[in-house]
Parts: C-alpha cells; sequence; structure tokens
C-alpha cells in the first residue's frame, strides 16, 4: 500500500470497518468494549453499535519523551499500572527523574479524564467478560499494551485488541499477549497512525462524553442489552 493512500476518511468509519472484522462478538451478552481515550473513542463507538455491544472508557496516558511527545518512552494506566518501552529509554538515555516527573503529569490528566468521562458513574466490571479494546491505532503499541495489563488483572475471560491499523510489527507482537488481534490494515511502510486518515484531527473530550452518553442511550434503549449491562456494572 502506497504511503499517499489514506483509506479511513476519519474515525467513525474506521471503525465501521474494523467492526465487520468483530462480527462474530455482536449480540452477545458477555462482551463488553473498552475505548482508550480520545482517539479511540469515536472508533469503539461504532464497533459498539455494530455489535450491540456495552461501550466504556479506560484511560491510558502514553509517556512522551520531553521534546518529542509523540515517541512514547511508556505508558500509565489506573491502578498504578506503568509499563515503559525500555528500547527507546535506553535508545534516548532517558533519566529516571525525566520518567517520574512525566508519570507525575499523566497521572494529574488520567484523573481528572476519568472524572470528567464518567460522570461520577462507576466502571462497569469486565469479570468473566469478553473485553474488546480499541484504540485508533498501534504505532509503537505501548498505550495498548499497558492496557491489556491493567485490564488483565480485572479478571476477564477474554481480551480482544482490536484497531483499525498497526505496523506489522506491533501487529503481530500483540498476538502472543492477548487472546486475540485485529488489525484490520497493516500498511508497510507504516510511519504513523494518523498518515492512515484522511481527517486525524484531536477528539476532544465534549466528542468523547457525547459519544459515550449516546452509547448508554442506545443500551438503555434495548431493554435485554440494558439488562446485561446493569448486571455487568453491579457484579
Amino acid at each position: 500500500m502506497q504511503t499517499n493512500s489514506r483509506p479511513f476518511p476519519n474515525r467513525r468509519i474506521a471503525g465501521q470497518i474494523l467492526a465487520t472484522r468483530l462480527e462474530k462478538y455482536a449480540n452477545q451478552p458477555d462482551v463488553v468494549v473498552l475505548a482508550l481515550p480520545r482517539g479511540g473513542v469515536p472508533v469503539a463507538f461504532e464497533v459498539a453499535c455494530a455489535l450491540n455491544t456495552p461501550l466504556d472508557v479506560f484511560v491510558v496516558r502514553k509517556l512522551g519523551l520531553p521534546g518529542h511527545q509523540e515517541l512514547a518512552i511508556g505508558a500509565i494506566a489506573t491502578g498504578g499500572i506503568r509499563v515503559l518501552n525500555e528500547d527507546i529509554v535506553g535508545l534516548f538515555h532517558v533519566p529516571a527523574e525525566i520518567i517520574e516527573q512525566e508519570t507525575g503529569q499523566e497521572l494529574a490528566e488520567l484523573e481528572r479524564r476519568e472524572r470528567l468521562y464518567r460522570d461520577n458513574l462507576p466502571a462497569p466490571s469486565v469479570r468473566g467478560k469478553t473485553v474488546i479494546l480499541v484504540d485508533d491505532g498501534l504505532a509503537t503499541g505501548a498505550t495498548m499494551r499497558v492496557a491489556a495489563r491493567a485490564v488483565r488483572r480485572l479478571q476477564p475471560a477474554r481480551i480482544v485488541v482490536a484497531v483499525p491499523t498497526a505496523s506489522v510489527e506491533t501487529c503481530e507482537e500483540f498476538r502472543s499477549q492477548v487472546d486475540e488481534t485485529v488489525c484490520a490494515i497493516t500498511p508497510e511502510p507504516f510511519y504513523s497512525v494518523g498518515l492512515w486518515y484522511k481527517d486525524f484531527s484531536q477528539t476532544s473530550d465534549e466528542e468523547v462524553q457525547n459519544l459515550l452518553k449516546q452509547a448508554r442511550q442506545l443500551i438503555h434503549s434495548n431493554p435485554a442489552r440494558e439488562s446485561s449491562f446493569e448486571k455487568t456494572a453491579e457484579s
């Protein structure tokens, strides 16, 4: 695939395309879609709608290399879990104090987003469920890696990582880390996630809130799915 070809007009359409690769999970009461905010939420919204599945967020924050924030030296998730990209840390000789500084800053933002997105609602339990973790793409995979490790501690039955686009190497790497990996396209050379979207503008907090609200309304409009979702949240 040539690098001047952008198969995804935007994240919402990318989510619709990704959903076609996940049809076997449609209408199953033991499936939950968890989006990595913010960019993963529009993708995951379309996946959840297509599968008739509850949608929630799993907040993870990338730790960026100072001066090159797009380059991940690691990531953190709720519960104090931190995963470092040791190759990047070693290559750029990132000192421990810089890592701790980045961790502190991103932890504050992680906590802010949890309060904002959840609107004081509890996170649904994923114990014994199939969790589909969705983002808008995988480059180094640092953010998704820490998400998968954190979710694993919540004792789901199965973890599926699903993204519209990823590098071949990262997609293959995840196949040994989770139960299933679905990457709609794995173009080479990859370069970056945003290269494969025509519109890769930043997703706002307001858009995340609106999509989560719409997803909750859709679930509550379906009596069978609402019952399943309530049991999930209360278990």
